[in-house]
């Protein structure tokens, strides 16, 4: 296990901004930084990141915590996992605890799975740089591709010996189980016999956003036409080539950076251009453009430059995607290598310079290049133009902002020497049509009132205690430590002996304040995450005198941490929304008079419900036991007095 020593020193050393900078493309936005959010689709920023607080919030999924905590829901890491990761990132040694059998059980299946991954990419490097076949076959064959050292280092590229089980082997002989070998499909079980899938092939790693080994592209050094020239890893626990792209752990950087994505079809098309000094770049891996691999781009910048191999067939496949990528609300720019060439040969034939001022100067807006590439087939046609008319309006109706719709219809109009109005027709029959696929014959859905059932009276009394203890957690968490004066009253009875309570001021800090007035009446929190909340808040207050809210935040119950995050995070959410640049004011929240009202208000609440309860309790005798009718009413009369009471102090009737 990992030392709490260790982990203590990466909370006090990680910095949450810069660790989801590395995921999600953020701006400053006042004290704080806010971008897209990466759970979920979206097109205007709800994911917002507190340095101050060192806590991040994703107001559209309600996901929230702190730096680890994001790792965790992010990258799907377990907490050993995510400490691991940072302690690396910051150069942190990390001290182990010794670890007993039944925590090693515990290690699941994902993880031994991304293990047994690693070990296989460590295992084919050490064998394309240091066993003789390795360096014969495989280094010389990337080598002869032109890559240098560094490069084949960076993307740790490897050799499998052309060896039945050479690989299974030298696994399982430093006890790796065939179980997670098979899982991973770096061996194939077959009829009792196991072999390596990637026998004899070169292997490009495929790294997740981390960085951590999910799978292998594998391609054949055999000029057999029988043998497929490129093998993938199959699906698993860890990969989905649908959802990851190839390159897409060495570009982020670069990518937000150029705040530009080039976006190619295969591993050597990204080796080359990063060789070429073009680091922004990632590959789909030779599979077709999916909506999820588009996400992980728009994480990182809203701009994607699709680059195109020169032959027909590759340019009319590329382009599927880029209605795709509309759909998802991001700029594309399009641009096609000369006939014959592809990114890979088209970098080694020019030089770094001579090929940035090649992608800068050939981008095209896909609607220019869309009718530069069509109009030469339709020509006089008019039945051609009038399709490619048609298929350009297609493309344009898959962009979701109206106003960038617009802009592309003028463009169209002006470039196909066609009316706008035109245009604005076939985008509305368009939209027709899609109702009706959507719908049926009708265009929209009839649907019928839902009748909700009315909550109980005890189901609307429990909400609003749990609204009540939240708020208290909420007072503690944001104005524990500050010392107010509070308001109080004392029995006393004027001289003629009439009562008339006794207001005094008393000096405590928030914390003080509550606690004693909770403990005094003896209120327990209902809510049982809350009331875990409360009871961490009095540990830290007996403790070290004050409530340092990192503790919660960094807390080892996710709940509570996460809990604690949405309330401190709350006050930021006005801050997504761009108020001040719409001239529309907030109010400030929780000055001292109002947190001074707020916490009064909160436990004469506390009280007055406690006071309901009774009184419900007491009508309940009252009914079933005539015996003790007067005492019961007696009673009764005398907690409507202190409900009144209580009432008139917080200014509302009875």
């Amino acid at each position: 296990m990992i030392s709490k020593r260790t982990i203590d020193l990466v909370f006090e050393t990680a910095r949450v901004e810069e660790v989801i900078g590395e995921f999600v493309q953020l701006k400053k936005s006042g004290s704080n930084f806010k971008g897209l959010s990466p759970f979920s689709e979206e097109r205007t920023p709800s994911f917002m990141v507190s340095p101050a607080k060192q806590i991040w919030k994703d107001f559209s999924s309600g996901k929230g915590g702190n730096v680890l905590s994001f790792l965790m829901e992010h990258e799907h890491f377990s907490y050993p996992e995510a400490i691991r990761f940072l302690a690396k990132k910051y150069n942190i040694e990390i001290e182990e605890t010794v670890e007993s059998p039944e925590q090693q059980l515990q290690n699941n299946e994902r993880e031994s799975l991304f293990v047994v991954s690693e070990f296989a990419n460590q295992y084919f490097q050490e064998i394309l740089f240091k066993h003789p076949k390795g360096v014969a076959i495989g280094l010389s064959y990337f080598k002869e591709r032109g890559y240098r050292e560094e490069i084949i280092q960076k993307f740790q590229l490897g050799y499998c010996l052309d060896e039945w089980d050479a690989f299974t082997k030298e696994a399982l002989s430093k006890t790796y189980e065939l179980d997670y070998l098979d899982k991973t499909g770096l061996t194939i079980v077959k009829d009792g016999k196991q072999f390596d899938r990637f026998k004899g092939r070169v292997l490009f790693p495929i790294h997740s956003m981390s960085g951590r080994v999910l799978g292998f592209g594998g391609r054949t050094l055999s000029a057999d036409k029988n043998i497929a020239k490129y093998v993938n890893s199959p699906e698993s626990e860890i990969y989905h080539k649908s959802q990851i792209l190839y390159g897409i752990f060495h570009a982020k950087k670069e990518i937000v950076k150029e705040d530009n994505c080039y976006l190619v079809e295969g591993y050597t098309d990204v080796i080359s251009l990063h060789q070429a000094g073009i680091e922004n770049v990632v590959a789909s891996s030779g599979t077709a453009l999916t909506p999820e691999q588009i996400r992980l781009i728009r994480r990182l910048t809203n701009n994607i430059t699709v680059l195109f191999d020169g032959d027909a067939a590759g340019i009319k496949a590329a382009i599927r995607g880029v209605d795709l990528i509309l759909e998802e609300g991001m700029n594309v720019r399009v641009l096609t290598f000369p006939d014959g060439d592809d990114p890979d040969s088209f970098s080694k034939k020019t030089s770094s310079e001579e090929l940035k001022e090649y992608l800068k100067q050939n981008s095209k807006d896909f609607i220019n290049y869309k009718v530069s590439l069509l109009l030469e087939d339709a020509k006089n046609d008019p039945v051609k133009k009038a399709a490619l008319i048609r298929d350009i309006v297609g493309s344009i109706a898959k962009i979701p902002d109206n106003i960038q719709r617009e802009i592309y219809v003028q463009e169209c109009a002006h470039l196909m020497h066609i009316s706008e109005e035109v245009l604005f027709n076939e985008l509305a029959q368009l939209h027709k049509k899609e109702l009706k696929e959507l719908h049926g014959v009708q265009f929209v859905e009839q649907k019928s009132f839902k009748v909700l059932k009315a909550p109980t009276a005890e189901e609307t009394q429990e909400t609003y205690l749990q609204f009540l203890e939240r708020e208290i957690i909420r007072l503690l968490l944001l104005h524990g430590n500050t010392k107010l004066d509070f308001i109080d009253w004392i029995d006393a009875h004027d001289e003629n002996g009439k009562y008339q309570p006794k207001e005094i001021v008393n000096q405590n800090t928030v914390f003080e304040e509550i606690y004693l007035q909770l403990q005094a009446d003896e209120i327990e929190f209902t809510h049982e995450l809350f009331r875990a909340i409360y009871d961490e808040i009095i540990k830290l207050f007996q403790q070290f005198e004050t409530i340092n809210s990192d503790a919660l935040v960094n807390h080892s119950e996710l709940e509570i941490a996460k809990e604690v995050t949405n309330i401190l995070m709350e006050d930021e959410k006005y801050i997504i929304g761009d108020w001040k640049k719409r001239d529309i004011l907030i109010k400030a929240k929780d000055d001292q008079n109002e947190v001074v009202k707020s916490v009064t208000d909160c436990i004469l609440n506390l009280r007055r419900n406690l006071v309901n309860q009774k009184i419900t309790e007491l009508k309940n005798q009252f009914s079933q036991n005539e015996e003790n009718n007067n005492e019961s009413l007696d009673l009764i009369m005398k907690y409507k007095g202190l409900e009144m009471l209580l009432s008139d102090k917080l200014g509302r009737e009875v």
